[in-house]
């Protein structure tokens, strides 16, 4: 997608949007070294403090290491950022969020389908959410179907929030097509996000996303 106002209008008719090489491979490297010290500090502690993320000895995922990492933080303050969500967002905005997500080969890392308005709670704390979030995903290394990336059915969004039973933990669930059928979603719809290192994903609190295992 060319020009900005392209992507804001796919952003709002299929409730994601890409912007290629927001940053560039010197900052990739960079960025990949302060990630990669995060993982071996965590896994130094040897356990997690949040809902057992670390399972025997495979880290999966790290929350706000930005608190204490000057390359990080740099990342989630980064003007381009700002400048590419004001649009959609207006000029005062806050990260409420701020993540790490790794996937071994082979080993656990599948997200059953969901909406990340699942998580933004209690309901009172967000006016009108599908209007004023926006998540936001960097690709630190290449991002694609075999390596369990991310899964999304365009313009699910529109319907807004949704019921959806899960079998246990997000993180710990299978993105089933059954779970897509119970909602009269066709799993044909899916589609894939290839992200090369750099590449930015935006999407919808109600865009219904999955990821599988990295092979």
């Amino acid at each position: 997608m060319d020009g900005r106002d392209e992507l804001y209008r796919h952003y709002a008719t299929h409730g994601y949007a890409i912007v290629r090489g927001l940053f560039s491979p010197t900052e990739l490297a960079e960025i990949g070294a302060a990630v990669d010290a995060v993982q071996a500090e965590a896994l130094a502690i040897g356990r997690s403090f949040r809902f057992g993320n670390l399972d025997g000895g495979e880290l999966r995922m790290a929350q706000w290491p930005s608190y204490h990492n000057a390359v990080l933080d740099a990342v989630r303050t980064d003007p381009r950022l700002g400048a590419l969500l004001a649009p959609l967002l207006g000029g005062d905005m806050v990260q409420i969020i701020n993540q790490l997500h790794w996937k071994r080969p082979g080993g656990a890392g599948d997200f059953a389908w969901h909406q990340d308005a699942r998580f933004r709670k209690p309901d009172s704390a967000y006016r009108r959410l599908g209007q004023s979030y926006v998540q936001t995903g960097l690709a630190i290394d290449p991002h694609d179907e075999p390596s369990g990336g991310l899964m999304i059915v365009p313009g699910s969004h529109l319907a807004g929030p949704l019921d959806m039973a899960i079998d246990g933990e997000v993180m710990r669930a299978a993105a089933s097509d059954d779970a897509l059928r119970a909602l009269g979603i066709d799993p044909a719809t899916v589609v894939h996000l290839d992200l090369a290192p750099g590449d930015l994903a935006l999407w919808s609190p109600y865009l219904l996303h999955a990821s599988g295992t990295n092979h």
